[in-house]
């Protein structure tokens, strides 16, 4: 079976290391690249966290820097749910490998203008990287399969009562992308706050006893300790966001979605950085967006163990 042809980008992150394990673990994709954005924690950080990634996984997949900063505001970074060095938890030595020297917009443009198919996308973290291409390459367009995106939400947010954090870091950002006419999977807090890991997830990811299980294991325990701190309604569960974006793309069976229009609120007193979904078709606008918002979340889970299980 031929590979779908995806590019990452993200923010390492606890949750998007889980993601690349999964895309990388899986086999179903070929990975043309790996692009690194601000936002859980600063650049520097989520670059070099993508790096101790690579190496851990013995990965050959090319990384690149991304944007230092949102668009147009200075960057909130969330330390307080992944710590200092972004990926709190496991203890990974400093990475030995380099980024490429193109940066990340670039190296988009570069690999959608070589590739003879379509590429889709798969940003995890704010939306600068992407929407900067965008505007610096509007050409490229057409080579864009589709944009498959953890972010935004349509009945929570997570920073305000209605927006989440990726989408309320860089506003601006995720707007440009959502009115760009490329097709967008959106996972967000509807269907995030259902992909949870429970602590005997933790203990069977843990057990495998390969390197990736015990760093999958660490991630979490660190990451728990927010969710079940300032998330009782979770039940014990920490919410693993990242994977959903990558998980849909391998078996959209096992979510629950329906297609919106959605639009971002960029200028909003108390709703700056939503995700307006018209669930209801109140604007009766044609929809640009795949809106998922439930999950089998066994079948999510077995789907990641499976994907580590085959990692070093």
């Amino acid at each position: 079976m031929k590979k779908l042809p995806i590019l990452i980008d993200c923010d390492p992150g606890h949750d998007d290391a889980v993601m690349l394990m999964l895309a990388i673990g899986s086999g179903l994709f070929d990975i043309k690249a790996i692009t690194t954005s601000a936002g859980n924690q600063t650049q520097q950080k989520t670059l070099a966290n993508a790096l101790r990634l690579k190496e851990l996984l013995g990965s050959d997949i090319p990384i690149y820097k991304g944007c230092d900063k949102p668009l147009f505001r200075e960057l909130i970074i969330a330390d307080y749910v992944h710590g200092e060095m972004g990926m709190d938890g496991p203890i990974l030595p400093e990475p030995t490998l380099k980024p490429e020297s193109l940066s990340a917009i670039e190296a988009m443009a570069n690999i959608l203008a070589e590739s003879e198919d379509p590429i889709t996308l798969v940003p995890t973290g704010p939306l600068t990287n992407i929407a900067t291409f965008l505007l610096a390459y509007p050409h490229l367009k057409p080579k864009i399969k589709r944009i498959s995106l953890m972010g935004g939400g349509g009945f929570r947010g997570n920073m305000t009562p209605t927006a989440e954090f990726n989408i309320y870091v860089d506003p601006e950002a995720a707007s440009i992308v959502f009115n760009s006419g490329v097709p967008i999977t959106m996972c967000g807090l509807d269907v995030t706050h259902k992909a949870l890991v429970f602590q005997e997830d933790i203990e069977r990811f843990r057990a495998i006893g390969n390197k990736s299980g015990k760093v999958v294991a660490e991630l979490m325990d660190f990451f728990s300790i927010f969710y079940r701190r300032e998330r009782p309604e979770l039940e014990g569960g920490a919410a693993l966001h990242d994977p959903c974006a990558i998980a849909w793309l391998i078996d959209p069976t096992m979510f629950t979605s329906k297609t919106c229009y959605v639009d971002v609120e960029v200028t909003g007193k108390l709703t700056l950085g939503t995700t307006v979904v018209d669930f209801f078709d109140v604007w009766k606008k044609s929809p640009n967006t795949e809106f998922v918002y439930d999950i089998d979340r066994e079948k999510y889970i077995n789907l990641i163990y499976e994907a580590v299980q085959k990692l070093p």
